[in-house]
């Protein structure tokens, strides 16, 4: 979700009820757009980490420190020359904008009283830290903007301070009926893009639910509306931003699927099918949520080499399937040739010389055919011809037959390490499916006397009633988990023919209950390519009849008498356990 300005009321919220009265004790800048404020409080001592990084703007309170530069840069230098040891006497929010105010008492070197601002403006690219005097000017920010940068607002020393309105959007929390009907009756699109384009601080997701309570499409125009619908819609509206005015706010993550979907301080109804977990604090759900986000961000990083690597090898193979199927369309009429090199034996004898067809009975089809004939060469010569054409269209199409099979198992190995990237979670992941593309020939392998050591592990989850479940991350693991770690009345689930994991049921010689084989069956289609569908096909069998195909890639098996179900890929309800 957004941080977006309901967000940031309820983080306002919790910072006046924390940081209020509160002296600044220490201001470091361990970043270029980075502040970590350290504040004494009567509760005791806080951290307070703000970012105007323009890919990830976030201020929440925090335990963690950071290591600084040895030398403070010079924003840093001025925030501690006017406000270390200042006061925090106020913490506001501008109507709804997704900007915080920090009002903050301090004595200058006289010893006088003096009052400054510091802005703290959570507006993606645009975001900033601006510190500004009593009278709102701006003393100096972690960003300048010049005016060639932006020619709506200037953020330079001596500017005026002020809150650019370049989208002439409401306060949702003080709009009425009137205002409220004319501001989307006058905007052509959809409904939910309409309310958060009007109003200030309204995410996509806030106008989504508001659509959802009235009960009514986010993808109609309010000009569609009836004047009783857009009545209806108002007061849900204005029901939904009472929770703000009240400041009764409750800070959840919704999960779907186990991965962190959208996180909200106010309940999101459209969201009740997600599994929820809720946090006392803002700056808890903020720090859980951006971390788990980062984390996913951070391997994608790192994959990146890995992923070309595949992506490639996957074109390049695909190319020349594509190829080879073409070449071998180009064998389907060899039986015929055959055929006419027969014909031609059978009823030659009687053709004139020099002629050009023979029309003759095709004794396996019971049908008169035309055979074109060369006028220069005999009847047994013409044969001859078309045998020669058969069986060089006939070698042709058994070694493109096996050729095809090849590239069309290193395309579906190939898919196999794709999936395993999408499913890695650590460093030590990516480094197994590297090693795992080094011995497959994709990665030349550099010389080195340091031995690889694999420390990745499959997923371990419990069912329901106590089984120990197990996921192969990538197809060493896979291997592993099928033919060494498994016993023969154990048993193994895959995605019917999709790239996946193979999933594992230790079932102890014991007959499983069928919400096992239904939970288990749910993890093959959760790590697999099919995640996200509704129905996904599952084959099961026990393990004993699961066998290795001779000099096959590994992972890869054969089986026969399988059992199928069909399920959904919803693992929100199952125990990840620690490796």
């Amino acid at each position: 979700m957004a941080f977006d300005g309901i967000t940031v009321a309820a983080l306002t919220k919790e910072l006046r009820n924390t940081l209020l009265e509160g002296r600044i004790n220490k201001i470091a800048q361990p970043e270029s757009d980075e502040l970590l404020l350290t504040v004494k409080t009567t509760q005791g001592q806080r951290r307070l980490y703000i970012s105007a990084s323009a890919s990830l703007p976030l201020i929440y309170l925090t335990a963690e420190n950071k290591p600084s530069p040895m030398t403070a840069p010079n924003f840093c230098m001025l925030l501690r020359k006017h406000i270390n040891n200042g006061r925090i006497v106020d913490i506001t929010q501008p109507r709804l904008e997704r900007i915080i105010y920090f009002h903050i008492e301090h004595l200058d070197e006289m010893g006088d009283l003096r009052k400054k601002l510091l802005a703290i403006e959570i507006m993606g690219k645009h975001s900033n830290i601006i510190f500004c005097d009593d009278k709102g000017m701006i003393i100096d920010s972690i960003k300048h903007v010049s005016s060639q940068m932006s020619s709506v607002r200037e953020v330079l020393p001596g500017r005026e301070y002020f809150i650019p309105d370049t989208m002439n959007k409401l306060d949702p929390l003080t709009a009425d009926l009137t205002a409220f009907s004319k501001a989307l009756q006058a905007k052509p699109m959809p409904l939910g893009k309409a309310i958060y384009c009007s109003f200030t601080g309204v995410s996509p997701v806030a106008a989504e639910e508001i659509c959802y309570l009235s009960g009514i499409e986010s993808g109609m125009t309010a000009r569609d509306l009836s004047p009783d619908a857009l009545i209806h819609l108002y007061n849900q509206f204005s029901i939904y931003f009472d929770g703000v005015k009240k400041e009764d706010f409750s800070p959840v993550i919704y999960y779907a699927n186990g991965t962190p979907k959208e996180f909200s301080c106010l309940p999101l109804t459209h969201y009740g099918s997600c599994e929820q977990k809720p946090f006392d604090s803002v700056s808890a759900l903020l720090a859980a949520y951006y971390s788990e986000k980062n984390t996913v961000t951070r391997i994608r990083q790192k994959s990146v080499d890995l992923r070309k690597i595949v992506q490639t090898a996957l074109e390049r193979n695909r190319k020349k399937y594509d190829l080879q199927t073409r070449q071998l369309k180009d064998t389907d009429g060899r039986e015929k040739y055959k055929v006419y090199g027969e014909l031609i034996n059978v009823y030659g004898y009687n053709l004139e010389a020099g002629a050009r067809t023979l029309e003759a009975l095709n004794y396996y089809t019971n049908e008169m055919v035309k055979i074109p004939m060369d006028a220069t060469k005999t009847p047994q010569e013409n044969a001859q011809r078309y045998f020669a054409k058969y069986n060089k269209q006939k070698r042709t199409f058994e070694a493109l037959s096996e050729l095809i099979k090849e590239t069309r198992d290193e395309i579906t190995y190939l898919e196999s390490v794709g999936n395993a990237l999408d499913i890695a979670l650590s460093e030590d992941d990516l480094a197994q499916i590297k090693e795992e593309l080094t011995q497959s020939g994709y990665i030349r392998r550099r010389f080195t006397k340091k031995k690889v050591k694999l420390k990745s592990q499959p997923f371990h989850y419990l069912s329901s009633d106590g089984y120990h479940m197990y996921v192969g991350k990538n197809n060493f693991q896979n291997e592993e988990l099928t033919f060494h770690f498994a016993n023969g009345n154990d048993w193994w689930f895959h995605a019917k023919g999709a790239p996946g994991s193979h999933v594992i049921v230790k079932s102890g010689g014991a007959e499983l209950p069928d919400r096992v084989f239904e939970e288990a069956g749910k993890l093959a289609a959760y790590y697999s390519k099919n995640r996200g569908n509704d129905k996904v096909e599952i084959d099961y069998i026990e393990k004993k009849h699961v066998k290795k195909v001779n000099g096959a890639k590994p992972g890869f098996v054969i089986y026969h008498t399988n059992y199928s179900l069909v399920i959904d890929s919803d693992i929100s309800q199952l125990t990840l356990l620690e490796s």
